[in-house]
C-alpha cells in the first residue's frame, strides 16, 4: 500500500493551477494504476479511476479536483504538518479518496467505486460540468473538499460574477458630472446597501447575499476615460438571480454590465444513507460529527442538482486555509480522513 503522506507530498510538488493539470494528471494516473484502478483520461482531462465489478449494481463516486488556486507554496514537512498549495484545497481530500478506495474496494462486492480528479474546479468547474452529461448519475456522490475529519458538508452558496465597464468623454476635473470612477463607486455602494437591507434578520452567513469587489481599475487616453470593476456575489438559497440582475441593470447609469458565470446555491438532504454512513464512521473513529454549510462554491453546486442523488462533501483539512499563503494539513488529520472514508464506504455498501 502506498504511503499516504508521500503520495500527497508528491501531488503537492506538481503545480496545477486551473487549466494546467496535465502533469499532475499523469502522476495521478500512474499511481492509481499501480493501486489497481482501471484509469483513464476523459475528453476534458479529468482522471477517472474505477475499482470493483464494472457491472456492479451500485456505484459510489468520489469526485475530487486536481487544480489549485494560483500561487506556489514551497512543499515541506514541519513536524506533523505538511505545507503546499492544494494541501487542503483540494489535493488532500483527493489523496484521501484514492487511498481509501484502494484500501476498501476488495471488501465491497457488488459495489463499483469511481474516483475522479476533475479539472478546473477553481475556475468554472469545467470537469464537473462535463461529467453531468457524459455519464449516468451514480447512486451516491462524495465531493472532495476540506470539511475537517469530523465534518460533513451539506451545502454551498451559489455565485454570480459580474463585470462593470463605463467609458465617457473626458471632462475637466471642475465639471459637475462625476468621473467614471465616482459613478462606479456609487454603483458599488448601492449594491452593498441593497445586500445589507436584504440580509437584515439573517443569523447565518449561509443565508446572506455577499458582494465582493474583486478588482477595480481606471483607464483613459486623454479623450475618453473609463473604469472597470469585477464583482462577485455569493448567493443564498432562494436568491432571485434574475431579479438581482434586473436591479443592477437599473442602477448602471450608462455602464455596460455582463454576467460571465453563475452557479446556483445547493443544499443536500440530511436524512440519507450516505449521511448516516458518515455519522457512524466519524463516531467509530472517536469523533463528534458536525454538519457544515459553506459560503463558497464547489463541484457540488454543479453535480448535485444535475444528478439528484444523495451527496455530501468531505475531506481532511481546515477550509479556513483555502487559497492562503499558509496552506497546510496536519498529517494525523489526513490519516483520520482516510480512516473515516474507509469506514463510511464499508457502511454504505453493507
Amino acid at each position: 500500500m502506498m504511503d499516504d503522506v508521500a503520495f500527497l507530498e508528491e501531488l503537492l510538488r506538481i503545480p496545477s493551477p486551473s487549466g494546467e493539470e496535465d502533469a499532475v494528471a499523469r502522476y495521478l494516473v500512474g499511481q492509481m494504476a499501480a493501486l489497481g484502478f482501471r484509469v483513464r483520461h476523459d475528453e476534458v482531462g479529468n482522471v477517472v479511476g474505477v475499482l470493483g465489478d464494472p457491472d456492479a449494481g451500485r456505484e459510489i463516486m468520489l469526485l475530487g479536483h486536481m487544480d489549485t488556486a494560483p500561487g506556489f507554496i514551497p512543499v515541506r514537512r514541519e513536524g506533523n504538518v505538511l505545507y503546499g498549495r492544494g494541501a487542503v484545497d483540494a489535493k488532500g481530500p483527493l489523496a484521501a479518496f484514492v487511498l481509501a478506495a484502494a484500501r476498501v474496494a476488495p471488501r465491497l462486492p457488488g459495489v463499483r467505486l469511481v474516483v475522479v480528479g476533475a479539472v478546473e474546479e477553481e475556475a468554472h468547474s469545467r470537469g464537473a460540468h462535463h461529467l453531468t452529461h457524459a455519464i449516468q448519475p451514480p447512486d451516491y456522490v462524495i465531493i472532495g473538499e476540506p470539511s475537517g475529519w469530523q465534518g460533513i458538508t451539506l451545502g454551498y452558496k451559489g455565485t454570480l460574477m459580474m463585470n462593470y465597464r463605463l467609458i465617457r468623454p473626458r471632462r475637466h476635473s471642475a465639471s459637475e458630472q462625476p468621473p467614471p470612477a465616482e459613478t462606479a463607486v456609487a454603483f458599488w455602494n448601492r449594491l452593498t446597501a441593497h445586500a445589507a437591507a436584504l440580509n437584515q434578520g439573517q443569523s447565518r452567513r449561509f443565508d446572506t447575499l455577499d458582494p465582493t469587489l474583486r478588482a477595480i481599475h481606471t483607464f483613459g487616453d486623454g479623450l475618453e476615460e473609463g473604469v472597470e470593476m469585477s464583482i462577485g456575489l455569493r448567493l443564498p438559497p432562494g436568491a432571485d438571480v434574475a431579479g438581482l440582475q434586473r436591479q443592477m441593470q437599473a442602477w448602471r447609469n450608462g455602464a455596460r454590465l455582463t454576467f460571465p458565470y453563475s452557479e446556483p446555491p445547493f443544499q443536500a438532504e440530511k436524512n440519507t444513507p450516505l449521511v448516516r454512513a458518515f455519522l457512524r464512521a466519524i463516531r467509530s473513529e472517536g469523533g463528534q460529527p458536525r454538519f457544515k454549510l459553506k459560503t463558497g462554491t464547489s463541484d457540488m453546486n454543479v453535480v448535485g442538482p444535475a444528478w439528484g442523488c444523495p451527496i455530501v462533501a468531505y475531506g481532511p483539512g481546515d477550509s479556513d486555509l483555502d487559497h492562503t499563503p499558509d496552506e497546510h494539513i496536519e498529517i494525523e488529520e489526513l490519516r483520520r480522513g482516510v480512516d473515516v472514508l474507509t469506514r463510511a464506504l464499508e457502511e454504505l455498501a453493507g
